[in-house]
Parts: structure tokens; sequence; C-alpha cells
């Protein structure tokens, strides 16, 4: 075969792939570009607001994120991970200990109450005072309806954390085939200038 031949072969093939790579950057790009959008138009319509640094408990300035965030709207992917795992998680953890119930998650807290109904139950049938039972058992109710609340809220934060991490990651890899189509592009380009200088009886 001609090595000028061989080289045109070579030169449009690499223009063909790095358009392919260009319009694979380009899909990926518009996808990365809608997932930032769409993350910051749906937390700032929540019009959450980190809590101001002078406002901070001193647990809350523990966490770095909090206080660099400190009175700025939730509006990323960056934030919602630290709201909810930060300020949210931080809150529930602390209620539950007030509650004495330290480490109680909603799951945990409907065993809990199984058993005080059932002591509760127990106690009316054998006629015996409920009035403790009762305040444990409203106790629980409360905190457990705060839980399934706190925790609801974090999976939807954390759930837009997911879906901006997947827009970075596709920024990411846009900008790889965009290089990758643009190093085709110009060994295309020399493969097509070495074609020209190539005598043409000259083969492979």
């Amino acid at each position: 075969m001609k090595r000028r031949t061989l080289d045109f072969l070579f030169s449009i093939g690499g223009v063909a792939l790095a358009v392919l790579l260009l319009v694979l950057g380009l899909v990926l790009n518009a996808n990365a570009d809608f997932a930032k959008s769409y993350v910051r138009d749906q937390l700032v319509e929540q019009k959450i607001n980190f809590t101001p640094a002078e406002a901070l408990s001193e647990e809350e300035k523990a966490a770095d994120c909090l206080v660099d965030y400190a009175g700025t709207p939730l509006d990323n992917g960056k934030k919602a991970e630290c709201y909810a795992n930060e300020y949210i998680g931080l809150h529930m953890a602390e209620g539950a200990t007030e509650a004495g119930y330290e480490g109680a998650t909603y799951s945990t807290l409907g065993g809990v109450q199984r058993e005080l109904r059932a002591e509760l139950a127990a106690a009316e049938e054998a006629g015996e005072s409920t009035e403790a039972i009762q305040a444990e058992l409203d106790t629980v109710n409360g905190l457990r309806e705060t839980m399934f609340k706190g925790e609801t809220l974090r999976g939807v934060l954390l759930t837009s954390y997911g879906f901006s991490v997947f827009g970075e990651k596709g920024a990411q890899a846009a900008t790889v085939a965009f290089l990758a189509a643009l190093v085709l592009i110009l060994a295309s380009a020399a493969g097509f200038i070495h074609a020209a200088r190539t005598p043409k009886d000259k083969t492979v």
C-alpha cells in the first residue's frame, strides 16, 4: 500500500473519531449544565439558609462547612450534603440523646413504640397507673415523627447532592472528550501534511 494512501486513511479516521468525541463532549456538557442548573433551581425553591456565623452553637462550629457556608442560601450539591449531614444530622442526634434514646433512628424507634404500647395495654388491663408509660410513649411518638421528617429531608438533600456529583463527573468527562478530540484533530492535520509531502510512489 502506498504511504500517502495510508496517511490519508488514518487522518480521515482520526477526523471522524474527533467529530464523534466532540459530539459526545457536547452531550456530556449539556447534561452537566442541566444537572447543575436543575439542582440549583430545586434547592433555591426550598428557601433554606444556613445559620449565620454568630448564631452557630459550639457543636455546629465544629463542622467546618457550616462555618464556611454560614448565612448563605442552600443552592448547590455541596451545600446540600453539608446541611444534611452536619446540620440536620447533628440536631437529630442531639434530639435523640436529649430524649434518652442516643443513636436512635426512625426505624429503631418503631420497636420502642411497639414495646411501650404493649406495656400500656398490659397496665390498662391490670388496672395499674399508665401515666408514666403514656408520657414515655408520647415522647417516643414525637421523637419518631421528628426523625421521620429529618431523615426524609436528609434523603432529599443527599439525592440532590448525588445528582450534582453526576453532573460534575459529566463535565469532567466532557473536558476529556474535548481534549481527546483536539489531539486527534492535530494528529490528523499532521497526517494530512505528511501525506502531502510524501512521494506518490513511496510504499509501506
